[in-house]
């Protein structure tokens, strides 16, 4: 039942996505239909353009949004960095749990899916919970980039620039500001410890370069700002400078003469 129903959510999301897809280089307005216009684009664009009234430009008013957005996302941030955490603690008990099931029989495999399950239980581990911020990020992600292609094909508006980048048109250097704050970011959590997503630290930057070069700056100005927040997060809540002391007497008791 849990499966027919997220199949059935899924499916469901993809239909919003798709049904706003076929939109994006159409003007916007407040009297665009479809869930998808009312409920996530013409929100973005009124807000943005809210704060750019208030503060003079489109730059700062994406700025400001993105602010919104992640403080928002905050507590479920906090959520998925302390779940991150605590799952890289349990690591060497999963590991023992791991070599003591090591059969690949289905009995075997049934009993080392149960005793994990239970361990993440005890330990208070959700190893769901890291995806929970990345999903609820596609949507308002997908919905700036609806916004602001709608934006600038909507004659009336005009984005005009941040600093020297034209927000309706690419920008190779905010592209790769955005990767190597990708990058930091990915270096600075936990990440790091995680063997299952170092690969993501370095796919993840050049995804994001990638599309910066093709995608107009104001979403890339969008991703520089989210991960600027992103880092100091990790900074007050992850702590990366304390990894280091933590792990070093550990290896130094454990490792013996070791180098």
């Amino acid at each position: 039942m849990k499966k027919r129903t997220g199949l059935l959510f899924a499916l469901v999301a993809v239909a919003l996505l798709l049904s706003g897809c076929m939109e994006f280089d159409q003007p916007i307005s407040d009297q665009s239909e479809g869930f998808w216009n009312e409920f996530i684009v013409w929100p973005l664009v009124s807000i943005i353009t809210f704060f750019k009234e208030f503060l003079g430009t489109y730059g700062l008013g994406i700025i400001a949004v993105t602010v919104l957005i992640r403080l928002a996302l905050l507590p479920l941030m906090i959520k998925q960095t302390k779940s991150s955490k605590r799952m890289q603690e349990i690591q060497p008990e999963l590991a023992k749990l791991k070599e003591k099931y090591k059969s690949k029989d289905a009995v075997t495999q049934q009993k080392y899916q149960q005793e994990m399950m239970a361990m993440f239980q005890e330990k208070g581990v959700n190893p769901m919970a890291g995806c929970l911020p990345v999903v609820i990020q596609m949507p308002i992600l997908i919905g700036f980039y609806h916004a602001i292609s709608r934006m600038n094909a909507t004659p009336e508006i005009d984005l005009g620039t941040f600093l020297i980048f034209p927000l309706a048109e690419p920008s190779i250097i905010l592209a790769i500001t955005a990767g190597v704050m990708q990058l930091i970011v990915l270096r600075t959590g936990p990440a790091m410890d995680n063997p299952q997503m170092k690969a993501m630290m370095y796919f993840m930057p050049v995804m994001i370069i990638g599309f910066g070069i093709i995608l107009p700056s104001a979403l890339t100005l969008y991703w520089v700002i989210g991960n600027i927040i992103s880092i100091i997060q990790n900074m007050f809540i992850y702590r990366p400078w304390e990894k280091k002391e933590v792990q070093q007497p550990v290896k130094t008791k454990t490792g013996g003469a070791k180098k």
